[in-house]
């Protein structure tokens, strides 16, 4: 009977060991997950960090391949401005070999506009005497316009060229006009229906076409022409003024000198 105390007590030893031995071992299971668990939030922290860093990277990748686009543009656009700069120093120095040249021209052009216009004045005053008070007058301008710093060089020679071309096209032209002169020769001028053709002929006709008459180059005066002529000169005054259909003319013409 003593003995069963003694088989009771020592249950209790082994199960209160036992209970100590689970309690033991639930403590390091309880370690163990707690250690797992920071081990996952470290390894969940770490992995954010690498996202972070892989984004970064990413970023700087495309930024890094943008800046070397920009850098590549620059370089292309740099060359042709070194290209356009070459050309724009080419072009400054062809300019400044223009001026000089232009400086050498200027200086030669003058006296030729000077003797181009004395030239034309002469031809005037010796030319058949249509319209001469006016063309006088033109080259009279353009003597002014010589000392004029209103135009420059090349303008002047432009009105020069332009005063010729008009004088060149007299020479091809049919043309009628009213004018004064002294067909009598008395110093008395008469109103008088001029043609022109070219400058191989100068007639007039009075209003009431009872006198025609033309300029004789040989005597340089005008001289009255017959009756046959009355009719050919009204003829071709209406074909200057548009009213008859061109048409042969009979005109007075002095027969060509024979060169010396």
């Amino acid at each position: 009977m003593k003995k069963q105390p003694l088989k009771a007590l020592a249950l209790c030893a082994v199960l209160a060991g036992g209970l100590t031995a689970v309690a033991v071992q639930a403590t390091e299971v309880s370690e163990v997950l707690k250690a797992g668990a920071v081990k996952v939030q470290a390894a969940k922290t770490a992995q954010e960090k690498v996202d972070r860093i892989a984004d970064q990277t990413d970023g700087l990748l495309q930024e890094f391949k943008q800046v070397n686009k920009q850098i590549e543009s620059l370089r292309v656009y740099n060359s042709q401005l070194e290209r356009q700069i070459e050309s724009q120093k080419q072009m400054m120095a062809e300019l400044v070999e223009s001026i000089e040249n232009a400086t050498v021209i200027e200086r030669g052009i003058s006296p030729l506009m000077e003797n181009m216009l004395k030239a034309l004045r002469t031809f005037v005053e010796l030319d058949v005497p249509f319209k001469t008070e006016m063309r006088a007058e033109a080259v009279e301008a353009l003597f002014d316009n010589l000392d004029s710093a209103k135009f420059s060089s090349a303008e002047k020679f432009r009105q020069i060229l332009e005063i010729y071309d008009i004088e060149s096209e007299y020479s091809l032209s049919l043309e009628t006009y009213r004018d004064l002169i002294d067909i009598n020769a008395d110093g008395s001028e008469v109103e008088v229906d001029m043609l022109r053709v070219g400058r191989v002929a100068l007639m007039y006709q009075t209003k009431d076409k009872s006198q025609t008459g033309a300029w004789n180059k040989a005597t340089g005066s005008w001289e009255t022409l017959g009756s046959d002529y009355r009719r050919p000169v009204d003829q071709g005054i209406r074909i200057a003024k548009k009213l008859a259909p061109q048409d042969v003319m009979e005109m007075p013409i002095n027969a060509p000198e024979t060169a010396q």
